[in-house]
């Protein structure tokens, strides 16, 4: 074999063995928000299936901002290897406090999604800025058997307020199957926030009734967002209306 045949030879067999030795991708995990379940993140866990990655859409007890975080912290300890964490809306906040501990954590996703300090709760940031209309849609509430109330929306304001930019026929059934949230949830202060020590990325429609666009580009820039991605015209569920740009954000986050 010639001088030149041997060098070709060593370089293909380096090219092979650093394609083999790439670094897996990161696990993703989805951590809905109020009124909404793990199905709402179907259309992004169909990219991200597809691009190669791993998919854990955990069921967000929606109970309290301490236990709903203890929950995703036990689905992170559960994975081996890096974690991209992403939460959606209220699911924000429990990512912000699940990561906390948990070294495995890469990044942090947030997709219409509170970024709390310290000392903050998600009824608090939703009303730090005008355009919110989430009070006048609510329905009436549920006394539950501890004292507690839940809260959820009105299937007939649930379209306009929560899902605009998602047909009729979709968000109808969204509405049905939309989980209900504790008062004291909404209203419970956040601890020290992982988003001070780890990488953020934030995703929002300017359209949002929930959460207004003002408050989340707030909370994106005060949490030094890597990228910040604006939709034009989209809900609060901009994951479900926009997958596709969701998607292209959370394989950002874990490059």
């Amino acid at each position: 074999m010639s001088k030149f045949a041997v060098i070709i030879a060593f370089a293909a067999a380096l090219t092979s063995g650093s394609a083999i030795a790439q670094p897996a991708k990161p696990t993703v995990v989805l951590v809905h928000g109020a009124f909404a379940d793990s199905s709402s993140w179907n259309g992004v866990t169909k990219i991200l299936q597809q691009d190669g990655y791993t998919v854990v859409a955990a069921a967000n007890p929606l109970r309290s901002v301490a236990a709903d975080a203890a929950y995703v912290s036990g689905v992170i300890s559960s994975i081996k290897g890096p974690v991209v964490l992403v939460g959606h809306s209220y699911g924000g906040q429990v990512i912000s406090t699940a990561a906390n501990g948990r070294d495995n954590v890469k990044s942090l996703v947030f997709v219409a999604a509170f970024a709390p300090e310290a000392g903050e709760a998600a009824a608090d940031l939703a009303g730090k800025f005008p355009g919110g209309t989430l009070g006048q849609a609510l329905a009436a509430p549920v006394k539950l058997a501890d004292g507690g109330i839940d809260l959820s929306i009105d299937q007939s304001k649930f379209h306009e307020q929560f899902a605009h930019d998602v047909s009729a026929d979709e968000a109808a059934l969204m509405a049905v199957s939309q989980r209900p949230i504790t008062q004291a949830a909404l209203t419970e202060k956040s601890g020290d926030p992982a988003w001070k020590a780890l990488p953020s990325y934030f995703i929002y429609g300017d359209g949002d009734k929930n959460i207004p666009a003002k408050a989340l580009g707030f909370m994106a820039e005060r949490a030094g967002s890597k990228h910040t991605v604006v939709v034009k015209g989209a809900s609060h569920v901009v994951m479900v209306s926009q997958p596709e740009a969701v998607a292209d954000l959370i394989e950002e986050a874990g490059q």
